[in-house]
């Protein structure tokens, strides 16, 4: 009885730990991402390379160096919407942005338009500062 209850204390921490390697909660802070998602929604991110992501999917990242905020507890991250990806067409009024987007780079924007801020104004950001996609609102619907 021991080795069975022993078993499956370690299929459970062997999943927690799996779980915690491919997926994390963030709590989005701010509007840019509304009416989509709104101050203080949480929501459950799977983490992801930029040849995982798909054009219109919800990402999670860190802002490009030189524009992110000090914070005390972990890194600043932003949630927006994936709009150009490696080898895409730069999409017009993109800060610095011609032909098409570099390796290593994508495009993103806020679903509030003037309240976000974004590629329109900070350029490409980096792959190599992407978290992953946000599959779903916690409590909510799929995005």
């Amino acid at each position: 009885m021991k080795l069975i209850i022993g078993g499956f204390v370690l299929a459970a921490i062997a999943g927690a730990l799996w779980a915690r390697r491919r997926y994390v909660v963030v709590t989005v802070e701010g509007m840019s991402m509304a009416p989509t998602l709104t101050d203080g929604d949480r929501v459950l991110v799977r983490r992801r390379r930029i040849d995982q992501v798909s054009t219109g999917d919800v990402v999670v990242l860190e802002p490009p160096l030189g524009h992110a905020e000090p914070r005390g507890n972990g890194p600043l991250w932003n949630i927006k919407r994936a709009v150009a990806l490696p080898g895409d067409p730069v999409p017009p009024g993109i800060e610095g942005g011609a032909g098409r987007v570099p390796e290593g780079a994508l495009v993103v924007v806020g679903d509030n338009g003037d309240g976000s801020v974004d590629s329109r104004q900070r350029g490409f950001f980096s792959a190599d500062r992407l978290l992953g996609v946000a599959l779903r609102r916690l409590g909510g619907p799929a995005l």
